[in-house]
């Protein structure tokens, strides 16, 4: 099995433009556009993310925060912390 050449491309381009039209070609082609820039950026971002960490000095490991509790509801169940809900939005423990 050899490679593609350019007959074979161009009757696979013919293909897809018939297939989604004409009009939805420069959207994709932007939309692809689009998605590739981002990517580039991300991962330029990624490198110079590495970059920094290794250039920052050592530090020691820095100890969990404890979890913070939800507070019960009180009173007639209508507000939690203040903002007000519904009688069934309450979650009630048994």
């Amino acid at each position: 099995m050899g490679s593609l050449g350019w007959p074979e491309l161009l009757l696979i381009a013919v293909v897809i433009m018939v297939l989604f039209g004409t009009k939805k070609m420069p959207d994709a082609a932007r939309s692809l556009g689009r998605s590739l820039r981002i990517f580039k950026s991300e991962t330029k971002g990624l490198v110079n993310d590495d970059k920094d960490d290794k250039a920052a000095a050592p530090q020691q490991p820095q100890a969990a925060a404890p979890a913070q509790e939800i507070p019960a509801p009180q009173g007639d169940g209508t507000t939690i912390s203040g903002v007000p809900v519904s009688p069934d939005q309450v979650r009630r423990n048994p």
